[in-house]
């Protein structure tokens, strides 16, 4: 989709990246058309099946090493996919997620065993990955979590409530934001992981009834007494989870402000398909003067994030983007991303409001946007600790 008119940077314009982006716009087409996508929607949840194919075709675990049972992949990768999604309006599909949230985590700071062991199962779609970060007494502050994971003769266990936990219905895989050592605050954090499977103690809750990204599943998780092998602390040693969080969500956020962007893209691709069809007064809808002024400011404002985030790839491939630049980027975009659609949809007038017209979807998923990965708040406040 090139509806910006803005060229992609050299590095996404490799032949390589232009043919794996065409092949996963082909398997989109394919396995989650917008028919398919409805379905999503009204089951709030995609199929366990999606999750094998895309495991089979080649879509999990795009840029962890072949070495270690991935694609053998790099970031580009992540950013083709999150945004064919976008593009195909798609992307309520929580497999980015998995590839470029979960995963990582286990890449990065993964024992050899823990690579060995998890790694493959994440690629092939045996294991769907989710991440237990929030809770109902704590949000964007990570250090207020409650949950614990006490150490029981060679393991751990596992007591706590999650919420909002994106895959959480279908996830076996899940890494768990945890205190091994209450009284030590951030630096008594670890991040463990608890493969659902047979795990006794181990509950969903309630699929959650959300204004938009219907289609993902979204869930209350609890763990009473859960009972996990201690080689399951990722890392292998506890107190390390708060600096593997930091070190990581900047990507996190990155991811975001990527999603933003394509669907801004798609928002506008709808819209001006609307406005020259439309008529009123006699003349089509984008013959009028506020409409086009309107559509001028959406592009260049959509432009102007695009370039930005570009930059903030670029920076994130050679391991130089820091905490503030990303959160810059994910406040931004998708304080853009909403202003826009909306936009968007007012040009669509009642029609807009009808969720049979892509733009209200658009419009519903957007909102989550300045909320997750950090609220746009905390953006700002960790920004405004390097002036």
């Amino acid at each position: 989709m090139n509806i910006l008119n803005s060229p992609d940077p050299d590095f996404m314009r490799e032949e390589e990246i232009t043919l794996f982006s065409d092949s996963v716009g082909k398997w989109i087409d394919e396995h989650a058309p917008p028919e398919k996508v409805q379905s999503w929607i009204a089951n709030s949840s995609v199929p366990r099946e999606l999750w094998t194919q895309a495991g089979t075709d080649g879509l999990l675990g795009l840029s962890m090493p072949e070495e270690d049972g991935g694609m053998g992949g790099d970031y580009r990768h992540e950013v083709v996919l999150m945004r064919q999604l976008g593009w195909k309006g798609a992307d309520h599909f929580g497999i980015s997620l998995h590839n470029a949230i979960v995963a990582p985590y286990i890449w990065h700071y993964g024992t050899e065993e823990q690579k060995a062991r998890w790694l493959p199962r994440l690629q092939s779609g045996e294991l769907v990955g989710a991440i237990a970060m929030t809770e109902p007494g704590a949000g964007s502050d990570l250090q207020g979590v409650k949950t614990t994971a006490v150490k029981s003769g060679n393991g751990y266990v596992v007591n706590g409530s999650k919420t909002f936990i994106t895959n959480g219905q279908l996830a076996n895989f899940i890494i768990v934001v945890a205190k091994t050592d209450p009284a030590e605050g951030a630096k008594g954090t670890s991040l463990i992981v608890v493969e659902t499977d047979g795990a006794e103690g181990f509950e969903r809750g309630r699929n959650l009834h959300k204004i938009g990204m219907e289609g993902n599943d979204t869930s209350e998780l609890f763990f009473n007494d859960v009972k996990v092998p201690g080689d399951n602390i990722i890392g292998g040693g506890e107190g390390q989870g708060f600096v593997q969080l930091m070190q990581q969500l900047p990507q996190e956020r990155l991811n975001i402000a990527v999603q933003g962007v394509a669907a801004a893209e798609r928002g506008l691709e709808a819209t001006l398909a609307y406005v020259k069809e439309r008529k009123a007064f006699g003349k089509r809808v984008i013959d009028f003067q506020n409409t086009q002024f309107k559509l001028a400011e959406i592009k260049t404002k959509l432009t102007v994030a695009k370039v930005f985030v570009d930059h903030c790839i670029g920076l994130h491939l050679k391991g130089q983007l820091d905490a503030a630049t990303a959160s810059m980027a994910k406040y931004w975009v998708t304080d853009i991303q909403g202003e826009t659609i909306d936009e968007m949809l007012q040009l669509h007038g009642g029609y807009g409001y009808m969720n049979e017209y892509a733009i209200a979807q658009l419009y519903k998923d957007a909102r989550v946007q300045r909320i997750y990965g950090g609220t746009n708040e905390i953006m700002k406040l960790l920004i405004a600790r390097t002036l």
